[in-house]
């Protein structure tokens, strides 16, 4: 049920998004399914489905079943080196998806075949730099991610980065990293922002498809007990830190790389694409990213490493991507209380406060 919101509440995102409430669930892989993003579209935010692990078949079943769920708009994740990313895009244009995230910057060719086609494109960008790039190319709006954030994460502070990013583009700003509560929405607000996105805290929901044995171990979590780490796939990466975490930061190049070689072969096996698609975006890879073929393959680390925690349960052998806001987080509500109770701690905020 949409609990009634302060006029401040109605910001340009959600003209944008044509959504009730200016919050944002990320599409976060093996977690961003179809129930968790159509209960947050149904709750009045926007829910994004993670796309990266899904094969285009799968990902045309996930729309399918957000849409069997609910009639408001979400969004889908997509990565821009996907080799089949063209048949994605017009999966998406065909079903009538919203928004179109991008964990990366997507480039000026796919920002301009979306928007010609009606999609929304917001990229996520952890540089004042970088949003100002993707919005030179037409972008609609940007997720700014601090370095609180969960998964891949900058070095600047949300605190920071968030009114700079603000101040540097005249399109809609979703503040990320460290949201949890009304307080939160508000504050973002208050920098000039159009709302705020969160992936934690959607992750421990009753809706999550986490299985409740690592919700649990979330759960345990301090705001101390995260670790900013390069070993899972080369790029900086904020997991709960365990033994496996200590494991792969003390391993040496030797040995990481058999290990990611191998966790690639298996992510292929698991999402259908070929060997010739594997290089193909591996090659991209090696050449729009600058990577060495060192760290190509260990980005097929991430999918594996995660998916053996957040899918399959092994807390042994994965890996628990997340935000230092896991800290403060002691409950797992459904996603319509979740979203009920920051609209109202907003505006008891405002209330407070006399704003009109």
């Amino acid at each position: 049920m949409n609990h009634p919101a302060h006029p401040k509440l109605t910001t340009a995102a959600c003209e944008l998004f044509g959504v009730t409430y200016p919050i944002v669930q990320t599409g976060m892989g093996w977690v961003a399914g179809a129930n968790l993003t159509a209960a947050t579209s149904a709750a009045g935010g926007l829910g994004i489905l993670a796309s990266a692990t899904m094969s285009v078949p799968e990902l045309e079943t996930a729309i399918t079943s957000v849409k069997d769920r609910t009639d408001k708009p979400f969004g889908v994740n997509l990565r821009s080196d996907q080799p089949d990313i063209d048949d994605r895009i017009n999966l998406m244009v065909r079903e009538g998806v919203k928004v179109a995230s991008f964990a990366q910057a997507p480039g000026e060719r796919l920002v301009k075949s979306l928007k010609d086609q009606g999609v929304v494109v917001m990229p996520t960008v952890g540089a004042r730099r970088h949003a100002e790039k993707v919005a030179e190319w037409g972008v609609d709006a940007v997720i700014a991610q601090g370095a609180e954030g969960g998964g891949h994460t900058g070095t600047v502070p949300t605190s920071l980065l968030l009114p700079q990013v603000c101040d540097a583009v005249d399109i809609p700003v979703i503040g990320a990293g460290g949201f949890f509560d009304g307080r939160g929405l508000v504050a973002a607000l208050a920098y000039g922002a159009a709302g705020i996105a969160m992936g934690t805290r959607f992750l421990l929901s009753a809706e999550s498809r986490v299985p409740d044995a690592v919700k649990a171990r979330y759960l345990q979590a301090a705001v101390t007990d995260t670790v900013v780490t390069k070993q899972v796939d080369g790029h900086p990466q904020r997991v709960i830190r365990t033994e496996l975490v200590d494991h792969l930061d003390g391993a040496g190049r030797v040995t990481a790389f058999p290990r990611s070689f191998g966790n690639a072969l298996r992510f292929r096996k698991l999402s259908g694409r070929g060997i010739g698609d594997l290089l193909k975006e591996g090659r991209a890879m090696h050449k729009e990213q600058g990577l060495s073929w060192a760290q190509v393959a260990m980005a097929a680390n991430a999918p594996m490493l995660t998916k053996a925690a957040l899918v399959d349960g092994r807390l042994d052998t994965g890996v628990l991507p997340t935000g230092q806001v896991v800290g403060v987080i002691d409950e797992l509500p459904t996603v319509g209380q979740i979203i009920d109770r920051i609209v109202a701690e907003a505006n008891n905020v405002f209330t407070e406060f006399g704003a009109v």
